[in-house]
């Protein structure tokens, strides 16, 4: 289940990259940042399902 989420944004990212960069006539750009949005969408996906919730306990600081 997970690949399937994972292979979602790539297409997406791909394809605003490319919308922007024809739009812009600047796609040797704009290309490459729409696929690096799309993997640091699904980076920060992975992360925030394997977040320790032990390790994110607030803590009280005191002065």
């Amino acid at each position: 289940m997970k690949t399937k989420k994972q292979g979602f944004y790539m297409p997406i990212g791909v394809a605003v990259g490319t919308s922007i960069g024809v739009a812009t006539d600047n796609l040797q750009i704009w290309l490459p940042l729409g696929i690096t949005i799309a993997a640091l969408i699904i980076l920060t996906k992975k992360l925030k399902e394997n977040r320790d919730p032990k390790f994110h306990k607030k803590t009280e600081v005191i002065f």
